[in-house]
């Protein structure tokens, strides 16, 4: 350990005493309760910087989030307050840890170093496949099963020991022959990156140890959205020695659809006795009339550890409850809203100074947005869908990363059949058919099929001279991209490998629209210049797999990219409304908020059977009670991302199919506890009152204008 001075642990630090006592806390385990807006992030990097100034070598703190832009996020912060050191931290997603410790050690589960990682379309199609040739939405249904028994830390074998019935047997049967088509592939899914490194550190002793001593602290931020998985992941990794920081909320546990569970909460204190717990209140966003509101929303729910929040940002303005008439007449009162506040506002730059981009709508479902969007282009104001379509998901992004996966690991049948095809290269349907009964009957991967000399027996020799050709040009890319270095020879190799492919020829025969090809021509050439940067160093790697600044080879980029959601976060800049489903503003915050749809059967989601008969049955109620108690945190999420305003919608009448429906006001409106007297709003008044105070205004002024000095 280097000898650094070492600062008294009262020294100040600008933060709450709470905050500095979670950042002092450096020599067991602990657990940050962190409410909304209580300054987690800040925490986090403080206490980043607090054990390196105590003497840990930075490359020994790992701190670890869920998305690759709370990732970055946190890393600029570390880079902020302790400068270069922070390079060496480890900060990453629970998912890029994964791929770190199974392309380091996951020979010892069988796995190559260049192991595919498949997008969630490749499982669907390989999940089809097993099921033998069911529907895309059946498909679907065994992968979500699949998901959630993974993330319980189950494998096939285990799942049909404990099913329930005959779809349960069906669904393991299909997950074993599933998980022996990923051996074969050396691939795994996004659920292996937990439960592969589980199993490597569970079973083998010496990759255990080796890792236990690499983390001399761990952080975990989001600690409440963890999985059983995951959990297991961190004990392993802490080991006896119990060195970590948990932060979470439980009143912000939204994600058990997909088995996130506050069991992990409860067993901490079980796992680890000297646990401490500290508690930050204080929040640091919102008025106390907001905070009001959601306290008493997340009251009814059970507590694990009792909060609180408070602010010294004083009272604010009351919360808003708008009704109206149906879904149409509610879309145009946020937007009267807006204009309301925005016309209320000083007209230029300063404190009072309001834009766009300070308004997000928010709602429970994606289907919801369709009638504020109209509304909105119908007043001309611009706006974004967060949680749209990530850039990585557009077709073409696709094309081109499966010639990159293919490149790295000619095992992955998915990514080979997709290069095969695209740009298409007169290899048919009937050819790729026999090849892979080929490679099936000899157990080996279509591209090993390939160079097979027996392959002539099942081809014609002009298929397998067309499938020769692929393959000769496949290694040799792979070659110059294993030697290809810098921005500068990247972009170089990309475009001429486009141009050899003919892919750019390739979009315009495949659209009828020219503005359109040319739009999926801009995202591939926007991509190769993204790769290029980040070969030459450029770009940091938001999936924290960084080989640091120095130059890489195209290949060793390109091993990342299956763990990249978004190219950039360029669109925080775009001055624009949000709208957003709930779960997609967790973690984000705006001065103006209305929280739209806020309707029974909506916010909280139905509650009931499906077939809408009321099961009485103890374990239907308990899961009815659990579900209430999530979306109730829902509702929480929703009310704290507002800081200076808020209002909450309800519609008289909603669509549902083609007839129009009575709808009631949600449970949580009442549970807000809101002066119903003061707080009523009609947006429109509010509006035309402003312009006729303008307009008065302006007369008077005019009239002025005109009297004899």
């Amino acid at each position: 350990m280097s000898a650094v001075p070492r600062p008294s642990p009262s020294a100040p630090l600008g933060m709450n005493l709470a905050q500095q006592e979670a950042v002092n806390y450096l020599h067991g385990p602990c657990l940050v309760l962190a409410g909304a807006g209580s300054g987690k992030t800040r925490v986090i990097t403080q206490k980043i910087g607090r054990l390196i100034q105590a003497g840990l070598e930075p490359k020994r703190i790992a701190a670890i989030t869920f998305t690759n832009k709370a990732a970055a996020e946190m890393r600029e912060r570390a880079k902020g307050l302790i400068g270069r050191q922070a390079k060496d931290v480890l900060v990453c997603t629970f998912h890029a840890l994964g791929v770190r410790m199974l392309r380091q050690d996951g020979a010892a589960l069988g796995l190559k170093p260049q192991f595919s990682i498949l997008d969630s379309d490749d499982v669907t199609s390989l999940i089809k496949d097993c099921g033998g040739g069911v529907d895309a939405a059946t498909a679907r249904q065994y992968q979500w099963a699949i998901s959630l028994w993974k993330n319980m830390g189950l494998n096939a074998a285990m799942a049909e020991a404990q099913a329930k019935d005959d779809n349960e047997r069906i669904t393991a049967r299909i997950m074993g022959l599933y998980e022996e088509r990923l051996a074969a592939y050396q691939s795994v899914d996004f659920d292996d990156l937990i439960g592969l490194p589980l199993k490597l550190l569970a079973e083998h002793a010496e990759v255990r140890e080796k890792w236990q001593a690499q983390m001399g602290h761990v952080l975990v931020d989001e600690y409440q959205d963890t999985n059983a998985t995951q959990y297991e992941v961190l004990k392993h990794l802490v080991g006896e020695r119990a060195r970590f920081t948990a932060v979470g909320d439980d009143d912000q546990s939204i994600y058990g659809w997909r088995g996130a569970t506050l069991d992990n909460l409860k067993k901490l204190p079980v796992d680890f006795p000297q646990l401490k717990v500290i508690t930050l209140e204080q929040n640091y966003r919102s008025t106390n009339a907001i905070l009001r509101a959601a306290n008493n929303v997340i009251g009814p729910n059970p507590k694990l550890f009792p909060k609180k929040l408070f602010s010294e940002l004083g009272e604010g303005e009351p919360v808003r409850v708008v009704d109206a008439d149906n879904e149409e007449h509610e879309a145009e009162r946020v937007v009267a809203r807006i204009q309301s506040i925005r016309a209320g506002a000083a007209p230029t730059a300063g404190p009072q100074h309001i834009e766009l981009k300070d308004f997000a709508v928010l709602y429970r479902a994606n289907h919801q947005a369709r009638m504020f969007e109209q509304a909105l282009r119908k007043a001309q104001l611009p706006y974004k869908v967060s949680g749209g379509q990530s850039f990585f998901d557009r077709a073409e992004i696709k094309d081109l990363c499966a010639w990159f996966r293919l490149w790295v690991n000619n095992d992955d049948d998915p990514a080979f059949l997709r290069a095969i095809t695209t740009p298409k290269r007169g290899i048919g349907h009937q050819t790729l058919q026999a090849l892979g009964s080929f490679a099936s009957r000899y157990k080996i991967s279509l591209f090993e099929a390939l160079f097979s000399n027996s392959l002539g027996s099942v081809l014609p020799a002009r298929a397998v001279g067309s499938l020769h050709e692929f393959g000769r040009q496949l290694n040799d890319l792979e070659f110059r991209a294993r030697h290809t270095s810098g921005a500068e020879d990247a972009l170089a190799f990309l475009m001429a490998w486009l141009k050899d492919i003919g892919y750019e020829k390739h979009l315009y025969d495949g659209e009828d629209s020219e503005k359109l090809a040319a739009a999926r021509w801009t995202n591939v050439l926007e991509f190769c210049d993204w790769m290029a940067k980040r070969c030459g160093g450029e770009i940091d790697d938001t999936a924290g797999v960084s080989l640091g600044s120095e130059k890489k080879s195209l290949l060793e980029v390109a091993q990342t990219i299956s763990l990249l959601s978004t190219i950039s976060e360029r669109e925080q800049d775009q001055n624009v409304i949000t709208l957003s489903t709930l779960h997609a503003a967790k973690g984000l915050e705006w001065p103006h908020v209305m929280l739209v749809g806020v309707t029974e059967g909506l916010l909280p989601f139905k509650l009931g059977d499906e077939g809408g008969t009321e099961r009485n049955d103890e374990a239907a109620n308990e899961n009815i009670a659990l579900r209430l108690q999530e979306e109730r945190r829902l509702m929480y999420v929703g009310i704290t991302r507002a800081q200076r305003t808020l209002a909450v919608s309800w519609t008289k009448r909603r669509k549902k199919g083609r007839d129009m429906v009575a709808a009631q006001p949600s449970r949580f409106i009442a549970e807000m506890a809101l002066n119903q007297a003061t707080v009523k709003e009609n947006p429109r008044d509010k509006l035309k009152a402003l312009r006729a105070e303008f307009a008065q205004r302006a007369a008077l002024a005019d009239a002025a204008a005109q009297k004899p000095t």
